[in-house]
């Protein structure tokens, strides 16, 4: 047990046991970038209903926005949970 600030912060909060990548510096994600490449995949599966003579294919297109809005959906979710999950 750390018997001070100091060694509570020295210790790794991960063991490089059993996650190897904590001793070269790399633990983590990257949420911001998992937002704006969701976002970006949005709007691409929404274009493609505007591309390549497919405005007259309605099936592709139900499925392509369908998709479009579920992923946009869920993209809004995640981003309400995060901002909330400090007050459970």
């Amino acid at each position: 047990m750390a018997r001070n600030s100091r060694e509570l912060a020295r210790r790794p909060a991960v063991d490089p046991e059993e996650e190897p990548s904590v001793e070269w510096g790399w633990h983590g994600g990257f949420p911001r970038g998992m937002l704006v490449a969701g976002w970006g995949v949005v709007v691409i599966l929404l274009l493609f209903n505007f591309t390549n003579n497919n405005l007259t294919n309605h099936t592709a297109n139900v499925w392509l926005t369908g998709v479009a809005i579920l992923m946009a959906i869920g993209l809004v979710l995640h981003s309400v949970r995060k901002r909330n999950s400090w007050r459970r």
